[in-house]
């Protein structure tokens, strides 16, 4: 057998990893719509287009890599009445959120970059605290989550 023949094969094996791979679920921040401890599998960021409303990415942050849902977009800004968020004085639909913190808060100016925030809004270290996120931040999408 020619010796380059279980390397091809090897190569061909993980070549899939290169567009998307697994991460575990860390901490409570995406309750209830991802839970600690569950595996995801993530399109890496070169594949997955430019973050979307709603969308769910792995992100770095100061506290390190996160699972967070984009809320606003370059240029828009966000801000916080009763637990509920307004973007443009407009009630952004939230089905996923059901843990809301109570309160108002902002407004978060997502100037030049992005505003994302954990579902678990009163468990949830996000763009309220360390401001928002440059695109280069983005490592990939969450497959399989709305």
């Amino acid at each position: 057998m020619k010796v380059w023949i279980p390397f091809l094969a090897l190569g061909l094996a993980l070549s899939p990893l290169t567009i998307v791979h697994p991460v575990r679920v860390q901490g409570r921040s995406m309750e209830p719509t991802l839970r600690s401890g569950q595996v995801r599998w993530i399109l890496r960021a070169w594949a997955a287009g430019l973050p979307a409303p709603h969308q769910v990415w792995l992100v770095d942050t100061l506290d390190g890599p996160s699972l967070k849902r984009v809320l606003a977009l370059p240029g828009e800004r966000l801000e916080s009445r009763d637990g509920e968020f307004f973007q443009l004085g407009r009630r952004l639909d939230e089905p996923y959120v059901h843990h809301p913190e109570r309160g108002d808060g902002g407004p978060w100016e997502a100037d030049g970059g992005y505003l994302v925030l954990g579902d678990n809004r009163p468990e949830s270290r996000d763009s309220r605290a360390w401001g928002p996120l440059s695109r280069s931040a983005f490592r990939g999408r969450v497959l399989g989550v709305e």
